[in-house]
Parts: structure tokens; sequence; C-alpha cells
């Protein structure tokens, strides 16, 4: 399987890195083709500027130009996983930034039709999707808000795939308050959910549109 790892956090030396690196390591073992997209460290611009606004729906050719070899990866890809620390309940800016660069129309979605309807997906290549993330709210406090980042990744986001993708949600919460055994833990976790990533749903089960989770 075509694996897209897309990476968002700005230290070389972060738990972050450690889990991309562990993230690539499972993925290749288990035989997967793996590419990844470091956003921080390729400075990618995630500014959608004026002038590609005023071409979004008339002109959609051109900004697909600029960002042609991230169209690229994401259009060959069979499974999608991001790598990114939760900030202000969400994906670093360069993350979203980078979605609304690339995912354009066309790309990951057609425009409604009408009113009252809502866009289509036109990812029906990608089955499989991750997220891989740290957060420094607990648990509670998340879903209590009801999960903006989640809710906008898992229920907004992934109707634009295959309708029989399946998700994986692995986050390690409380994250200023754990000690090296829980990071080292969850590093396994990451690991070992990643190495069974893409295998088929034994015959009978019905999970296929679930979200598992750490």
């Amino acid at each position: 399987m075509r694996v897209l790892i897309v990476f968002a956090h700005p230290g070389r030396e972060s738990y972050g890195a450690a889990l991309l690196a562990t993230a690539r390591e499972s993925l290749l073992r288990a035989g997967h083709e793996v590419e990844v997209i470091d956003l921080y460290a390729e400075g990618f611009d995630p500014v959608l500027s004026a002038e590609d606004w005023a071409d979004y729906i008339p002109r959609t050719d051109r900004l697909i130009a600029k960002v042609a070899p991230h169209v690229d990866a994401l259009r060959r890809a069979d499974g999608l996983v991001f790598i990114y620390p939760t900030w202000m309940y969400g994906p670093p800016a360069i993350l979203k930034g980078w979605m609304e660069r690339v995912w354009l129309p066309g790309v990951a979605f057609d425009v409604a039709s009408a009113r009252k309807k809502r866009a289509t997906g036109c990812l029906q290549n990608i089955r499989h999707f991750a997220v891989v993330t740290t957060s420094g709210s607990p648990w509670w406090w998340l879903r209590l808000i009801r999960d903006p980042g989640r809710s906008m990744l898992v229920r907004g986001f992934r109707v634009l795939f295959h309708p029989r993708c399946r998700v994986t949600w692995l986050q390690l919460h409380d994250m200023n308050h754990r000690k090296p055994r829980d990071l080292k833990g969850f590093l396994a976790k990451v690991g070992k959910r990643l190495s069974r990533f893409g295998e088929p749903v034994s015959k009978g089960k019905r999970d296929e549109h679930r979200t598992s989770e750490a």
C-alpha cells in the first residue's frame, strides 16, 4: 500500500519527531511504500493569498500547478497519516493551511451542486486514514467541548475519502504532565497500531466506518 505521511512539527528533536520516526519505521516494516511530507522542514507556505482566492473556483488549475508535487502525492496514496501536536484545539496552522492550499476543488472535493447540499469527495483512493497527535488538555475536557480538532478531521473531512475508509485515531492527552514511561508506551502503541495499518477487516465485522482509538 502507498502511504503518505504529512508531518507538522517545528522541532527536529521533539517528541513529535520521534512519533514520525516510529510511524515511518513501522509502516516500512509492514511492507508499505511510504512518502513523507515534512511541512516545516520544507518551509511550506500555508497562506492562501488574495490572488489564489480570486482563482480558487474559476481558475483552480493555477492553484493546483503551484502545489503540484503535493497534489500528486495525495492522489497516489492509498493511506494517509497525519502526525502533529494539537494546538488551540486543532492541528497547527501550517497543516490546516496545507489542506486549504492542496485539498482543492477537483482534487479533494467537488463543489456542492446546489443550496443545502454538501461538497462531494474526490479522494476515493484514500481507504485508510490515521491521525497521531498529542495534546496538553485532558481527554475529559476535549470530550466536554466536543473535541473540535477530531470532529473536523473525522466527521468533516473523512467524507471526502472512500466510503469504506477506515480511520484510526491515536492521541496522547495531558502531554505536559506525562512521565518518560508514558511517552515510551505511546510510541510503542503507535508502532503496534501502524504495523497493522491497512489490514483487511475480518469477515462479519462491521466496524469499517468506525473510529479506532488509543
